[in-house]
């Protein structure tokens, strides 16, 4: 089983969320590059526009397909981590640190009670790799 950080929240799409008081950093997680494979491009939203909970705000490229990243949360975006455009690799070698994706302004605090703490993602990965 893969390690995932302690201090992170996660969605049932694979997204990660560090929490900074009402600031959300988001990015992939581990098991999300890794079935993604070697990431070529990523599209990213610009700053001071919004996401929604469970839409697409992006979409990564890699060798295998193409795929729309979910927000796990809605908010105004106020950053956009422009090293992973400049390079991509980033996602495969640190998802969970410098790969991050955005930072958001929480719109609706109550949307982090739909996350999942380590354990809660780590049953959810062992269901999915159950399926497949």
């Amino acid at each position: 089983m893969k390690v995932f950080p302690d201090d992170l929240l996660y969605s049932r799409e694979h997204a990660w969320v560090r929490l900074d008081g009402n600031l959300a950093t988001i990015g992939i997680t581990d098991y999300a590059q890794e079935k993604l494979g070697e990431a070529l491009s990523i599209e990213l939203p610009e700053v001071d526009t919004s996401v929604e909970k469970d839409e697409p705000f992006g979409v990564v490229e890699s060798a295998r397909n193409l795929i729309d990243l979910i927000a796990p949360l809605s908010g105004e975006i106020i950053s956009i981590n422009e090293d992973i455009v400049d390079d991509i690799g980033i996602i495969n070698s640190d998802p969970h640190d410098t790969g991050w994706m955005m930072v958001i302004d929480i719109a609706e605090p109550s949307e982090l009670d739909d996350l999942l703490d380590l354990k809660g993602y780590q049953d959810f990965i062992a269901q999915e790799m159950e399926i497949d």
